[in-house]
């Protein structure tokens, strides 16, 4: 669960956009989306081997620079 504090004083627009991040880093709204319409295993399967291999160069770009 995703919860952000008031400390004091604090700006509404500022903890909502707090909240709006920890949402995105815990992968709530991605989640979210994927359950909304069915997908094939098979159609799984091949995004989730295209969004290992993205990962995998963009993490050796990282380290050859």
């Amino acid at each position: 669960m995703v919860a952000v504090k008031n400390n004091g004083n604090m700006d509404p627009e500022r903890l909502v956009k707090r909240f709006m991040k920890k949402v995105k880093k815990a992968g709530i709204i991605e989640q979210f989306l994927s359950k909304r319409y069915f997908v094939k295993p098979s159609t799984k399967k091949r995004l989730d081997k295209k969004k290992r291999i993205a990962e995998f160069k963009k993490r050796n770009k990282k380290n050859s620079d």
